[in-house]
């Protein structure tokens, strides 16, 4: 399985965080990474999205069908994500477009066993993939893409 976790772009500050919306700065950083991951997206990929304004944006840049999980908010838990995502056994792959600090935490979890405050930048993403060898499950880091490297 792959798994994708990408953070949305910059958003505008306000006191509604659900309905904050991308700056110009982010709906170009959306759209740059949109473009790179329909470039190199994985076979049968589900996009999962949360239900904030900006993370909606950022999705709808790549230009793709996603379904909204009302559960995937900005104060989401990893239990959720992992829960929506079907990780590790899900059939084809998985992108979740969310939030800090769930995502870094997710990625931590991943890669390192334990839950740690790692922090993907705004527009980043981070690919994960499963595999099995010698009877042992192992995640792997495909890439991780800020998205400036991509500007």
């Amino acid at each position: 399985m792959d798994l994708l976790l990408w953070r949305h772009a910059e958003a505008e500050d306000g006191d509604d965080d659900l309905k904050r919306r991308l700056t110009e700065r982010g709906e170009r950083q959306a759209r740059v990474m949109g473009e790179w991951i329909r470039k190199h997206q994985p076979k049968d990929l589900r996009i999962i999205v949360s239900p904030a304004v900006r993370t909606q944006q950022t999705a709808e840049a790549l230009k793709l069908p996603f379904e909204t999980n009302r559960k995937l908010g900005p104060e989401t838990c990893v239990s959720e994500l992992i829960a929506a995502s079907g990780w590790p056994h899900a059939k084809g792959s998985v992108l979740i477009v969310g939030h800090q600090p769930s995502l870094g935490r997710m990625a931590s979890l991943l890669l390192a066993g334990h839950e740690s405050e790692w922090s993907i930048k705004k527009g980043a993403l981070w690919w994960l993939s499963n595999r099995v060898r010698r009877n042992e499950t192992q995640t792997v880091l495909r890439a991780m893409t800020p998205v400036e490297l991509l500007d």
